[in-house]
This record gives C-alpha cells, sequence and structure tokens, in this order.
C-alpha cells in the first residue's frame, strides 16, 4: 500500500520538480508509516531511476514502449492505474503541471478517488487528510480534506526545496497492455523551447511587459538574466504581439511558476498576470507608473524607467558577481 509517484524524465533524466515530488510523497509516506513507488514511463535512464532512492522512492515501477517516448495522457493514465493496482496504491502524487493536469483527473475518475489539483503543503493527517491549495486565482486559500478511500494530489512545482539524500531505489518492470486506442491521439510534431534554463523550473525569473515598448529593447532584460542564470518570461500582450513565443507567457491562461525570485519589468500586475506568478518567493517590480496594480503585491518595488534602471542593475549585479 504504497504511495505512489509519476515522475517526469527529459531525455532519460529525471526533472527537478519531480525530484520535489518524489521528496514529497517520502513525506507522506512516512506519517502513514508506508513506502514510495515512483512510476517512470518510456526511455527512463536505469541509473537515474535507481537514484530516485536518494530522494525517497523505495521502488520504480517502469514502464517500456516506444509510443510512451511522446507524451499521451490516456496511455499515462493506463500505466498509472496499472500501477496503483499493483501496489495497492490509496495515494497517488503527481505535478501541478501539463502532465499532471492532463493525468490526474482521469486518474481520479478511473480509481474512483478525491482530487486535490495544486497543493501547497503536505497534507495534514490528524484531522483525516487535509490538503491546502491556492483558489481565486492564488488570492485565498482552501483546506480540503480527502474523504474517499483513494486520494490523488498534484504537487504545485518549487513549493519544497529539493534536499538530496542516500539510498538506492530498486527498479522493477510494469506490464502494461496497451491497445491502438491507447494512442488514438498522435504527436505530430514536438516543438522544444530554448534557453540554458526551463522557465518550470527556474529559481530565478526575470520577465518583461508592454512597459519596453518593443522587442528591440529586449536585450536590457535578456542581459540581466544572463547575469543572474535566471529564465525569461513576459506577460500575454508581450506574446500575442508575437515579441516573445509564448512559452515564455506567464499568467492565469499561461505558465504557472514559483521561482525564488521573480523580477516583472514594465508589468502592469492585472490579476490575469498575477495569478500565474503569485507564489513566487520573492517579487520585485519595475515600473514608471506609480498606479501599478503589481506594486501591491510586490516585496520590493522600483519606480522609473527601466530602460535607465535595468542596466544599472545588471551593471551593479556584474559586480557584486566580480566581488
Amino acid at each position: 500500500m504504497s504511495v505512489l509517484v509519476l515522475v517526469e524524465h527529459a531525455g532519460g533524466v529525471f526533472k527537478k520538480k519531480s525530484l520535489e515530488a518524489v521528496q514529497y510523497a517520502a513525506n507522506i509516506a512516512k506519517g502513514m508509516n508506508t513506502t514510495v513507488t515512483a512510476v517512470a514511463v518510456g526511455n527512463a535512464d536505469n541509473a537515474a531511476m535507481q537514484e530516485l532512492g536518494q530522494y525517497g522512492a523505495n521502488k520504480v515501477l517502469h514502464t517500456t514502449d516506444a509510443r510512451l517516448n511522446d507524451f499521451n495522457s490516456r496511455a499515462y493514465t493506463k500505466v498509472m492505474v496499472a500501477a496503483a493496482h499493483k501496489e495497492g496504491a490509496k495515494v497517488i502524487v503527481g505535478l501541478h503541471d501539463t502532465v499532471g493536469k492532463a493525468v490526474s483527473p482521469r486518474l481520479a475518475a478511473r480509481l474512483k478517488a478525491g482530487l486535490v489539483a495544486g497543493a501547497v503543503s503536505y497534507p495534514d493527517l490528524s484531522k483525516g487528510f487535509v490538503v491546502k491549495k491556492n483558489v481565486f486565482s492564488g488570492k485565498a486559500f482552501a483546506f480540503v480534506n480527502i474523504t474517499s478511500d483513494a486520494k490523488v494530489i498534484t504537487l504545485m512545482p518549487n513549493t519544497y526545496p529539493v534536499v538530496k539524500g542516500e539510498g538506492s531505489a530498486t527498479v522493477d518492470n510494469l506490464d502494461v497492455s496497451f491497445e491502438d486506442k491507447d494512442f488514438s491521439v498522435k504527436t505530430v510534431e514536438v516543438s522544444k523551447a530554448s534557453g540554458s534554463v526551463p522557465l518550470s523550473e527556474a529559481e530565478l525569473v526575470v520577465s518583461g511587459g508592454r512597459g519596453l515598448k518593443g522587442p528591440e529593447n529586449w536585450y536590457v532584460i535578456e542581459a540581466l538574466a544572463t547575469e543572474l542564470g535566471a529564465a525569461l518570461a513576459c506577460s500575454r500582450p508581450v506574446a500575442d504581439s508575437h515579441w516573445r513565443p509564448h512559452n515564455e507567457h506567464v499568467g492565469q491562461t499561461g505558465g504557472t511558476i514559483r521561482p525564488n525570485l521573480y523580477i516583472a519589468v514594465g508589468i502592469s500586475g492585472a490579476i490575469q498576470h498575477l495569478a500565474g506568478v503569485n507564489g513566487s518567493k520573492t517579487i520585485v517590480v519595475i515600473n514608471k507608473d506609480p498606479e501599478a496594480p503589481f506594486f501591491k503585491a510586490a516585496d520590493y518595488g522600483v519606480l522609473g524607467d527601466a530602460m535607465e534602471i535595468v542596466p544599472k542593475l545588471t551593471e551593479a549585479v556584474k559586480k557584486f558577481k566580480g566581488n
């Protein structure tokens, strides 16, 4: 009756957010006096699967099929259902990302399980199985008590720091019988975002809005991001105007991120944008409009022209690194 966790990998290497999910599952398992079983799908590296034991996994169930190398929500759900039955799992953990949002509702329906999407804390087992999550675009919290026998949780990425420990997980094959209908949705093309730091996993993010006036001015935040080792992001109007690619769009209709530091340059801070970034640990706002709503949500605010302030900030970072 182990706690089950779906882990994601890229090129066989497990993503940081998956390591966080394993660690999260391990904390739940400790409270329930049980073990953690991770489920890896597709062409994952065997050594990397064993290393999941350093983050709390006792065992890894691995399913391979050439068709699984491209994400397919129906097929992934079938794998998770098979794993849940094999392990007798009553608690299943996923990530609140593209994969988790697609698989978890299907899985909950198949298992007749209660679902909490976007958890931001460990479940409180002293009062049942109470999970905390954001509601109303992050303006409030809800505490949900899952009373069903089976329980499915998706964890907001970057909620907890990843701490590497010791140990090694055993790796077992999980045989799943697929049908053609499981792959009725075909992947035609995969476009990968460029950049050294994936936005969804970045701990430092520099983001720009319409206040930069045009794509020709983007070099100022690119330079800052380079010096900080940060990922780049943008507001929806910027993506809609094709100044930046849509994979950089964060907000209610874009990506949701929770970095340790979010620097917003020339972004007014409408509620739709805040919904995607208000989980950030520290928010810095640079804007020349003193009435910009973002200042109310900021930990630090800088009032002034971004084209003057950001280059000075970049130089200050360079000087700090040099010392």
